[in-house]
């Protein structure tokens, strides 16, 4: 059967066929039919990038654009492709649920990475305010798919997360090769989202005849290895001072797009046009280079002792119990996380995944070996002390459970989601959340031993804990001191910039009374620990950030191919000589000036915000190695001596969350595409 031919027999569908069989479940829309109009035809609007920001003008822009489309008795459904809300809030995704409310036509939506890279829930908001995160329909005969896409609260280039690209395998599976498909997501198909080339292959095998994106907020034809796509406007108002959408209309076998400007009658030009193919729609003499990389070839000294590939992203360390006493990543601090001794029998590591599930796997083999259930998506790594594991869950939970069994010990509700990864110290538990409190728990029995109930915004980090203080940070620009015993407020310092330039993702590190944070404005800050005063910042870096293990270093890694070691005897002697600062300016150090080393690596662009770690006592003059975990699956391994590269290791083409050094050869390593993997070096 044609394209055109499968297209005009879908005329029939009655009007009452347009909701048979709709269900909503884990996550899915499934189930609705429209027909087609009595000449075949199909028109439909397209709307991206609506941001919607509380009392902005993005709100009012929105309602006009539904407004424009109740207005036209044409549109016979809307699909709206990600970056619904600005800033992830629940609050702003509400505002949108609500306008959008106001469409008479059918309407379909997924989110974007301003919905789940920022989402105080943990991703979960989306899915309760609007029923689900990804849809299945059809119209006229042709499949309509949407997926979500991240990254999901970690920063990172985007991804389809594993669970939904499960998903959409089977529904490809599932269709009838001669029907066809047009495929809608956030980010466009290219190396902007990780495994492009995987979605590319998937859809290649039906009859995908085109593929819708947002994320650019310009109207754009693009390619695919042939697959037609279009890449769609924003709302919001553009250089023309014009708010407006996209109708796209399908007639025979010809698909056109036109903008429609809020305030004008008509639609503007059209823009693109495909012609639908009959039953293929790229040709096959069309090849692409697909990502790859010569590290595993190049240092064969490093391979995997053993793989576990989960069915859900994980988007949380892995952790190490081993009976006597193990303590991830270590106690109180967050620099030095080594295990003495390789992995051995009896030991257990534990990790969590976004489909809540927290499991055991054995040490050794791989194996899983238990696993406890949570009603939410996990995002807080574990942390083990003693004969307890202690993980916070988007389901509002703290759970702490027996590492040996995953049997629950203990959990205390919170308010709102637990993103943030715990610190114990000290047989204390110390732990931010999204419901604006910041918590002490007692390891032993899980009662409460203080709160900090003025958190501006959601915590997502591991803060840094000693005998003098807790340092965590917020979405909300502000970065605390705690007194470790009472909760008390010691002193709060406010990162410049907008809130997505908050200290929130950085597991803070401390040497010689200073603090040291990167936030996304690409700047490392120096902050007095005794003070909270700000001594002054260093250009580079982002979100990661790591000690060496005489702590006379921190390390940073740039957006682009440099990691760097700053040192902190010339910090010192650069506050020392900065003489009076301006009111309200702030001391910016010469790079050259308090750098120890500079290494330029092959990990190219870089936003990835996962700790860089570091073993004493092997590399290079003895003097310890540090591991970088970079955003698109590899980990590099350098000289804490000079910076010098040891061996790089590709994992995945995904985040890699966290390298725990174990013993003087191993290292457990977990990714946000679902694998966990001990390697040996």
């Amino acid at each position: 059967m044609t394209v055109a031919a499968f297209v005009a027999a879908a005329v029939v569908l009655s009007a009452q066929e347009i909701k048979s069989e709709v269900t909503v479940k884990d996550g899915t829309y499934s189930g609705i039919k429209i027909p087609a109009k009595a000449d075949g035809s199909l028109k439909f609007a397209l709307m991206s990038d609506i941001h919607i920001s509380i009392g902005a003008p993005s709100e009012k822009g929105t309602m006009q654009c539904v407004e424009d489309i109740n207005a036209n008795p044409e549109i016979q459904f809307v699909i709206v492709n990600g970056d619904i809300a600005n800033f992830g809030s629940d609050a702003e995704l509400q505002s949108a649920k609500d306008i959008l409310d106001n469409l008479k036509v059918p309407w379909f939506i997924v989110p974007g990475n301003h919905d789940n890279t920022w989402s105080e829930s943990g991703t979960n908001s989306f899915s309760r305010i609007f029923g689900y995160e990804r849809y299945e329909f059809e119209a006229g005969g042709i499949k309509f798919i949407g997926t979500p896409c991240g990254p999901n609260i970690r920063m990172a280039p985007a991804l389809i997360p594993r669970e939904s690209m499960l998903w959409l395998e089977e529904q490809v599976k599932n269709l009838p090769k001669e029907q066809p498909l047009v495929f809608a997501n956030h980010y466009p198909l290219d190396s902007s989202l990780l495994k492009f080339d995987n979605v590319i292959d998937l859809l290649k095998t039906k009859n995908t005849q085109l593929v819708v994106s947002g994320h650019w907020h310009v109207d754009k034809a693009i390619d695919y290895e042939g697959l037609p796509g279009v890449i769609i406007r924003s709302q919001l108002v553009t250089a023309k001072k014009e708010i407006g959408y996209v109708i796209a209309e399908i007639k025979g076998s010809m698909i056109t797009f036109r903008d429609k400007i809020v305030g004008k009658k008509n639609p503007g030009e059209i823009w693109y046009t495909v012609r639908m193919s009959q039953g293929k729609a790229w040709p096959d003499n069309v090849t692409y280079n697909h990502p790859e990389n010569d590290f595993n070839s190049r240092f064969p000294q490093v391979r995997e002792v053993w793989r576990y590939e989960d069915g859900a992203d994980i988007g949380c360390a892995a952790a190490l119990y081993r009976k006597g006493g193990m303590v991830f990543p270590s106690e109180g601090y967050n620099m030095l996380p080594s295990v003495s001794g390789g992995v051995k029998e009896g030991d257990i590591v534990i990790f969590a995944d976004e489909a809540g599930m927290i499991c055991g796997l054995d040490a050794v083999s791989g194996k899983r070996i238990w696993e406890f259930k949570t009603k939410g998506k996990i995002f807080s790594s574990p942390a083990v002390s003693g004969n307890n594991v202690v993980i916070g869950s988007s389901d509002y939970n703290i759970y702490c459970l027996n590492p040996e069994n995953g049997r629950l010990r203990w959990k205390l509700t919170c308010g709102n989601s637990v993103l943030g990864s715990s610190n114990i110290f000290k047989g204390i538990v110390y732990i931010g959340s999204s419901d604006g409190i910041f918590r002490a728990i007692d390891l032993k029995s899980g009662k409460l031993r203080w709160s900090f109930r003025n958190v501006k915004d959601f915590v997502v980090s591991r803060p840094y804990v000693d005998n003098e203080q807790v340092v965590f940070g917020d979405w909300g620009n502000t970065l605390y001191s705690l007194d470790p015993k009472s909760g008390k407020l010691q002193w709060s310092w406010r990162s410049p910039g907008i809130r997505n330039m908050s200290p929130a993702q950085v597991w803070p590190v401390k040497s010689e009374n200073k603090i040291f944070v990167v936030i996304p404005d690409r700047f490392s800050y120096i902050v007095d620990s005794r003070s909270g005063k700000l001594l002054g910042r260093i250009y580079g870096g982002r979100e990661a950030i790591g000690l060496s293990p005489d702590k006379a270093e921190y390390y940073i890694k740039s957006m682009k191919d440099t990691v760097r070691a700053y040192s902190i005897s010339k910090i010192d002697d650069a506050v020392k000589s900065s003489g009076e600062i301006p009111e309200g300016g702030i001391l910016t150090f010469d790079i050259k000036g308090v750098t120890a080393w500079q290494s330029i690596t092959e990990m190219e662009y870089e936003i990835g915000p996962s700790p860089i770690t570091v073993k004493e006592g092997v590399g290079k003059d003895g003097k310890g190695l540090l591991f970088v975990p970079m955003a698109k699956g590899s980990v590099f391994a350098l000289n804490c001596s000079d910076g010098s590269v040891a061996w790089q290791h590709y994992m995945s083409e995904a985040l890699v969350n966290y390298a725990l050094p174990v013993g003087d050869n191993q290292l457990l390593v977990s990714t946000m595409d679902g694998i966990v993997a001990l390697l040996e070096y």
